[in-house]
């Protein structure tokens, strides 16, 4: 057995993905909302039995591997590397596997020494004096320094890449494809110069970029500059800080969104430690699925602007589609986080605790920017916040706000509810099960329901001697599921007993994945065994018509082509055959004696 075979044998597949999402048990399953697309009702089935999963609303699935790579974003020796990790199996490094390495872990390879470099500048080199005093003189300690690997690019032109390239030994198009140099005439430069590095870590503890902020408040350049998008870094996906605080963030279950580094750094250094920052401040819906492993409540403290309420507002679609409690901290005493904290400490922290219902907030600052009194104020209140209360998935919640409104407005429930669904924000419907989603020959579908009902069942034996009942004879062997049916019918027709293993290695290859996704089928619970039994005999009869139906209807073709031919004989037989089919076709509803 290879390390990957090892690797999937050692991991309990239920145990890991419920370390993603929240998995119930269905049946022989476990059942969850799908992690890869939004969806009401869950379609994601995990099976211990076979060590698998399945969407039936994105057709997403396979196995542990899959899943992390799906989920992580990650290529198959990341995701190699990390179950590796954590089960402690050894992975030979092979010459060849080296080669092969990812592009991806190369250049956080190549960040992790300039993570490296860069403090070791700020902390150690006379390059990094000036930075050192700016950080002093902002009541950042060495501790901080240390725990965030802050660093400093000299103003120097290039000094990180002359180290990387003659000491480290790397092509010059490696520190390009990593965002560290920039092509200059017929050299390379470095692409930070004469600013704090803020390392940019994920929440696996990849380098994945830096983020550069000017010491003189006087620059006429940016302010800040960050890794252009490059195969590791994406701005839409990454969170500041959030490899040092999720412990933290896990603990209090709640995460505490800020705009810029120093905010996240001061917020640490004071004790606030369930906290991360963003890039262009409006939360996307890959930073709110990373949130949400690790808290069910997001609090937004951007500044308190009118751009710093937009951000909110864009943040709030993506949040309530992942059903998640969104609050928000009014900052007093500065005008972000690291200013309140310098400022007025006591008040920044009394705030925090006091985090307001982002609706409340919203709905005091519309208010506070328009005259309720006024037609013209109602509706531009009305307008500002009605398509953000629409997007409340929980209905009670989203009743109280609708009535709030309709109260402060004073005007009746009943319009602001219609005014209400007029701008509803609309959200994308994804298709919850591609069985009814995709167009399926009908019998196709009740096939594999019926082998679900069988090989999900307690006694598939007994299952199966009632489905053979009513199917004998009649079951042709065209699709995947008529197939397994009658492997399974064979197979208890020499035993008893039915290993689900066993028997998947006894199927062809080429029936492993309709035997899964039958083995996944989201099944309706039947507490009753007697109820059991009677849905397997509807859908064997239910089968068993629609075979009869299949045949008559040939039958017919078959009729017609012969009375062109004046063919007597062949057309007297096949009417015969049509009249038993068509009695047997009668009889399929009744039940069983």
């Amino acid at each position: 057995m290879d390390e990957v075979a090892q690797i999937r044998e050692k991991i309990d597949i239920v145990s890991f993905i419920a370390e993603f999402i929240t998995l119930k048990k269905a049946g022989r399953n476990f059942k969850a909302n799908c992690p890869f697309h939004n969806e009401k009702t869950p379609s994601f089935m995990v099976n211990p039995e076979r060590q698998i999963w399945h969407c039936f609303g994105c057709s997403r699935g396979g196995d542990v591997y899959s899943f992390l790579m799906e989920y992580e974003r990650l290529e198959f020796p990341e995701a190699l590397r990390m179950l590796a990790k954590r089960t402690g199996i050894a992975l030979p490094e092979r010459p060849s596997q080296i080669a092969q390495s990812s592009k991806k872990e190369k250049i956080y390879q190549i960040n992790n020494l300039a993570r490296e470099f860069y403090h070791y500048v700020l902390t150690k080199h006379s390059a990094g004096e000036k930075a050192r005093i700016y950080l002093e003189e902002r009541g950042v300690t060495p501790k901080i320094i240390q725990t965030f690997m802050l660093g400093f690019a000299p103003f120097t032109g290039n000094a990180l890449t002359k180290y990387l390239i003659e000491k480290k030994l790397f092509p010059r198009q490696d520190l390009i494809d990593a965002g560290l140099a920039i092509q200059y005439t017929e050299r390379v430069r470095d692409f930070f110069r004469g600013r704090l590095i803020f390392p940019l870590v994920d929440h696996r503890d990849n380098v994945v970029g830096f983020s550069g902020r000017v010491l003189d408040k006087n620059a006429t350049t940016a302010k800040y500059i960050n890794t252009r998008e490059t195969l590791a870094y994406h701005k839409g996906d990454h969170v500041f800080g959030l490899n040092i605080t999720k412990d933290a963030i896990r603990k209090a279950n709640q995460v505490i969104v800020c705009e810029g580094e120093f905010d996240v750094i001061s917020c640490f250094h004071n004790g606030i430690s369930n906290v991360v920052g963003v890039k262009g401040t409006a939360l996307t819906e890959n930073q709110v699925n990373l949130l949400a492993r690790y808290a069910a409540k997001i609090t937004f403290c951007f500044d308190g602007d009118k751009a710093g309420q937009e951000a909110i507002k864009r943040s709030l679609l993506v949040v309530e589609k992942k059903g998640l409690m969104p609050t928000v901290i009014e900052i007093t005493g500065g005008k972000d986080p690291d200013e309140a904290l310098r400022l007025e400490p006591g008040l920044f922290k009394k705030a925090v605790r006091e985090d307001t219902g982002v609706y409340d907030y919203l709905l005091a600052k519309a208010v506070a920017a328009a005259d309720p009194e006024t037609a013209q104020g109602k509706k531009q209140i009305a307008d500002e916040l009605l398509p953000l209360i629409a997007g409340i998935k929980n209905e009670i919640i989203k009743e109280h706000y609708l009535r709030k409104i309709a109260s402060l407005l004073e005007t009746s429930y009943d319009s602001i509810m219609k005014e209400a669904q007029h701008q509803t924000i609309k959200e994308q419907k994804v298709a919850v099960n591609t069985i009814s989603a995709i167009k399926r020959p009908k019998e196709e579908v009740m096939e594999e329901y019926l082998l679900s009902l069988i090989i999900q069942s307690d006694d598939p034996k007994a299952i199966t001697r009632i489905a053979s009942a009513r199917l004998s004879g009649y079951l042709p062997k065209e699709r995947a599921c008529q197939k397994i049916l009658h492997h399974l019918l064979d197979h208890f027709a020499i035993g008893d007993t039915f290993d689900g293993q066993k028997f998947t290695h006894s199927l062809p290859t080429e029936l492993i994945t309709s035997y899964d996704t039958s083995l996944l089928y989201p099944l309706s619970h039947f507490e009753d065994r007697q109820k059991l039994l009677s849905e397997v005999e509807k859908a064997a009869a239910s089968l068993r018509t629609s075979y009869i139906h299949q045949k008559m209807k040939q039958i017919a073709k078959e009729i017609k082509a012969k009375e062109q031919e004046g063919l007597e004989k062949e057309i007297n037989e096949l009417k015969k055959e049509y009249s038993l089919l068509a009695s047997q076709k009668s009889q399929s509803n009744f039940p069983l004696a």
